[in-house]
């Protein structure tokens, strides 16, 4: 380290903590010191194309994910400079606005402290800066276009979207549909955890200018594992480099790891609140395979290519849980039958749940560095919902020529970890307040989607991101 202590030290390089470094700089000193703490390594896309493909790579320290005890889950994440950006698939829908009011509108879990008009400018600052590609009308309010232009629809897409409108939509993304900065267009080939051509935005090629910042200073391998506290103030981070014992004093502290590991290194401190670690959770995928007669659905210009939100809103939401359709162009989808291959439409049917104390993160009193996790289930909100949705969906789908619709075996995860820090007005409901700083430890920020009031079936990225610039620019 080159400094003693620090202005602001973080932990983790992936979109929560980028974001809110990014924000900190740009209102910062010039003379401002940040140490940012990756477990990790670098691990280039370039190499990891060729670790995908089988060929020798000159990256040696080949990332692997770290242990959980009890994953029942299979939780996916990576570990690594950009965290999970490397491996997500770019899908970046806002959440509606009445996400963020569930208590006032359907007496369901409780009100986030921030509102979906608060976080509007942010979610912009994130869709220009991950230079998004997406459609004009959208089901959420926002002003103006997107960066880039949408993906293409394909040809049943083009059929529910003239029947629904800003209903059914090319879904926001962050899978380019033009070459920009950088970066090339989308190819369509749906193995988007490693981008074949780096079209998706990552940190790694994001070109915000963060970790190339002279005031920031980055070190790898180096896994935090607990906080020292005294009289409710963070001092130090404790951490593992190369198996030694090491600390770190700064000012101020962010915990940009992720849903697991952020409660997990709270709980190694001590950290007393309630709520640390419980209510883990995520949203329930299920696969929606829909036969059409005598109709091809051909073209597209992206892996998902729309979102469909005729299931989502609505009074249903006092009873059962909202669902998100994602209509895949993925090319394992055709039929086996002869002059039928392209005659069907497959449809990722997106759940949000509720966060419940049954499923939760804890501490592991003989290994520091390992979390122990526990999930018995989705709530009884979210079932009723995939039983509403199978009564619904035909009706839906009504303007298409439906032969049959195959339900596929729910998805093991949806690689979204979610709610286990999760943001209330007080101490009471939740661990941090609306600007991300944890209730009792006033110079710790905990970020990410740990932070989640409730679950919306949308994709969690693009709002956590949101929130780490505005928890920046509120907060300093």
């Amino acid at each position: 380290m080159k400094y003693d202590k620090y202005d602001l030290l973080v932990a983790g390089t992936g979109p929560a903590s980028t974001f809110f470094i990014k924000k900190y700089l740009s209102k910062a000193r010039a003379s401002v010191k940040v140490l940012v703490l990756e477990r990790g390594d670098f691990y280039s896309h370039a190499d990891r194309l060729k670790k995908r493909a089988g060929d020798t790579s000159h990256y040696k320290k080949a990332a692997s994910k770290p242990r959980i005890n009890n994953e029942e889950r299979g939780w996916a994440y990576t570990i690594g400079f950009g965290g999970s950006s490397n491996c997500w698939y770019a899908c970046t829908p806002r959440f509606l606005p009445s996400d963020f009011r569930m208590k006032t509108l359907y007496g369901v879990a409780n009100d986030w402290p921030i509102s979906y008009e608060e976080l509007d400018p942010y979610y912009t600052e994130v869709e220009e800066l991950m230079s998004i590609s997406g459609p004009d009308e959208t089901p959420f309010p926002r002003q103006g276009s997107y960066p880039l232009p949408p993906h293409i629809l394909t040809t049943v897409d083009k059929v529910l979207n003239k029947k629904y409108g800003k209903l059914y939509i090319s879904q926001p993304t962050g899978r380019a549909s033009r070459p920009v900065n950088g970066r090339n267009a989308c190819c369509a080939s749906g193995v988007c955890g490693t981008c074949p051509v780096n079209a998706k935005f990552t940190i790694e090629n994001s070109n915000i200018g963060v970790y190339e910042d002279p005031r920031v200073e980055v070190i790898y391998g180096a896994q935090v594992y607990s906080l020292e506290l005294a009289n409710n103030v963070v001092r130090k981070v404790n951490f593992i480099q190369e198996g030694k014992e090491r600390q770190a004093e700064a000012e101020v502290f962010a915990l940009g790891t992720h849903a697991i590991f952020n409660p997990h290194i709270l709980l190694n401190s001590g950290d007393s609140n309630p709520f640390t670690g419980k209510g883990l959770g995520e949203q329930y995928g299920l696969q929606a395979v829909v036969y059409l007669d005598n109709m091809p659905n051909l073209g597209g210009s992206t892996w998902v290519t729309a979102n469909g939100y005729m299931l989502y809103d609505g009074v249903h939401r006092k009873d059962h849980a909202a669902c998100l359709m994602e209509s895949s162009n993925s090319p394992e989808w055709i039929r086996v039958e002869s002059g039928k291959w392209r005659n069907l439409i497959s449809f990722r049917m997106i759940f949000e749940d509720l966060p419940m104390e049954q499923n939760f993160v804890s501490a592991t009193p003989e290994d520091l560095l390992t979390p122990t996790t526990v999930f018995k289930g989705i709530s009884s909100y979210t079932e009723r919902a995939v039983d509403n949705m199978k009564i619904k969906l035909p009706e839906v789908l009504s303007c298409l020529p439906v032969e049959k619709i195959e339900y596929l075996k729910p998805f093991g995860s949806e690689s979204h970890i979610l709610g286990t820090t999760r943001m209330s007005a007080d101490a009471k409901d939740g661990v941090v307040d609306k600007n991300l700083i944890h209730h009792q430890y006033r110079n710790l920020f905990v970020l990410g989607s740990g932070s989640f009031t409730t679950y919306s079936p949308a994709n969690p990225t693009l709002t956590l991101s949101a929130l780490s610039l505005y928890a920046a620019d509120h907060a300093f």
